[in-house]
């Protein structure tokens, strides 16, 4: 049989990919003078079923020209791939990933070692997390025409554990409580109410701030800080540190602050003893052992009165009442036990008193340079410059009245609370040494000899003492 007789299937070859995304042309059994028009080559390609992505560019070099594709195997068909969905996934506000711990970067690019960024501090109701959903994808089409069906995306699920719930469509993740976020075993999302350190806080830790109650299981070493709104508990000790607490503190093993220690608390402190420290606290101060050389200022009372039961040197202040087995030693150091006003006020009063003296004295300064001013406005004297600065002395003086009187207004409110101390008391359960200085309200009393078993308070305008029964 001539080649003109031929069927164009015996010269043409079509084939379809596996996953009948392709067509392919192929040409064999011709000679030099094979001919074929477009018409026909896409009557073929649709006897095999090839209708989608037909080009028919490539059709019409192949008609045009069939010699240059013989036996070569021409894409002639391409289908649409289908796009897969993509996963869900979780993105949280915190990164766990990086576990390393770093040292914070300054901006001038230093490096403060003690500024170790580990807490995920989150409020209540605060969203921790979100959740995005998986998608669809969508679908191919193939070569012969039929639907490829897209994979859908896996959905990602939050992990649920601890003081966290999820919106009603699981796409938030928020916190039940104030507290820390943590994530555990098996990827759970956790808040916690408590920071614990298993051990020292120190350059591996890092200075700590914290939403909620930090508790340490070992010691505060120097240098480093805490900041708690909660409570702050310390099985170790406490050195030249700084601590701060909303709530309340407890250092079991004492303070050796070096004359560098800060503890605060809104609520009470206790410690087995404080050395060369500062305290401030809003409520009572409790003291098993000792006070030595610091300074402590009590909204309400300090009490110290354990089987040593110590105050000696520094300062002491108390709104209410300190009580101690012994305060001061034989050989006469100076102690301040100051009773019956807010610390605070009694500390503004001191200020205050400083302010006005020299007030006083710039105020006399000014006074003298404007009497010899007036001199000279009396001999017709005063240069255009000499009257300005005589203006401006004018007003100036005229300020410092108003302020004096503001000054003095405050002193004397001041004073008048300090007054109303008649509850407030010093009480020895032991012995009172001599350098001691006793202030009730507004009233001083120092002792020069040993006493023993004495309670000091207010009485008809001074201070007396009468026995600690």
């Amino acid at each position: 049989m001539s080649e003109g007789n031929m069927p164009l299937d015996f010269f043409i070859s079509i084939t379809v990919s596996d996953d009948k995304l392709s067509a392919h042309l192929s040409l064999s059994n011709t000679e030099d003078s094979f001919k074929v028009s477009v018409g026909q080559l896409l009557d073929i390609v649709q006897k095999n079923r090839i209708i989608h992505g037909v080009n028919q560019v490539v059709l019409a070099e192949i008609a045009a020209n069939p010699k240059s594709f013989y036996l070569k195997k021409t894409l002639i068909a391409s289908g649409t791939k289908p796009v897969e969905g993509q996963n869900g996934y979780i993105k949280l506000t915190f990164d766990f990933d990086d576990n390393e711990k770093k040292p914070m970067e300054l901006e001038d690019g230093r490096v403060n070692y003690k500024e170790v960024i580990a807490i995920h501090n989150v409020k209540k109701g605060q969203l921790i997390g979100q959740r995005f959903t998986a998608t669809a994808g969508s679908p191919g089409r193939a070569v012969t025409g039929e639907t490829l069906f897209a994979k859908a995306g896996k959905e990602a699920r939050f992990k649920v554990g601890k003081n966290v719930v999820m919106d009603a469509e699981q796409l938030g993740l928020y916190a039940t409580i104030d507290g820390m976020v943590v994530r555990t075993d098996r990827d759970k999302i956790n808040v916690f109410p408590v920071y614990e350190i298993n051990g020292d806080v120190d350059f591996n830790i890092g200075n700590i701030d914290f939403i909620g109650t930090v508790v340490v299981r070992g010691n505060v070493l120097p240098g480093f800080k805490i900041r708690a709104a909660g409570d702050i508990r310390v099985t170790g000790g406490v050195e030249a540190a700084e601590l701060e607490a909303e709530g309340s503190i407890e250092i079991s093993a004492g303070i050796v602050g070096q004359n560098k220690a800060f503890i605060k608390a809104g609520k009470n402190v206790k410690s087995s003893f404080i050395q060369d420290a500062t305290i401030e606290v809003s409520g009572d101060l409790n003291v098993s052992q000792s006070i030595m050389h610091s300074i402590v200022r009590a909204g309400k009372c300090v009490n110290c009165v354990g089987a040593k039961g110590l105050i000696v040197g520094g300062t002491i202040q108390a709104g209410e009442r300190v009580t101690a087995r012994t305060i001061g030693n034989s050989m006469s150091t100076s102690t301040v036990i100051e009773v019956g006003v807010l610390p605070e006020l009694r500390n503004e009063m001191i200020q205050l008193r400083n302010n006005l003296r020299a007030l006083g004295e710039n105020m006399e300064k000014t006074s003298k340079a404007l009497s010899l001013l007036d001199q000279l406005a009396a001999a017709g004297q005063l240069s255009p410059d000499k009257l300005a600065m005589r203006i401006k002395l004018n007003n100036t003086k005229k300020q410092a009245l108003d302020e004096q009187i503001a000054l003095k207004d405050r002193i004397l409110e001041i004073e008048k609370s300090l007054e109303d101390s008649e509850n407030a008391k010093v009480q020895v359960v032991s012995t009172i040494y001599g350098g001691t200085k006793i202030v009730i309200g507004r009233y001083t009393k120092f002792i020069k000899d040993p006493t023993s078993r004495v309670i000091f308070r207010l009485s008809d305008g001074d201070i007396s003492m009468s026995p600690n029964v």
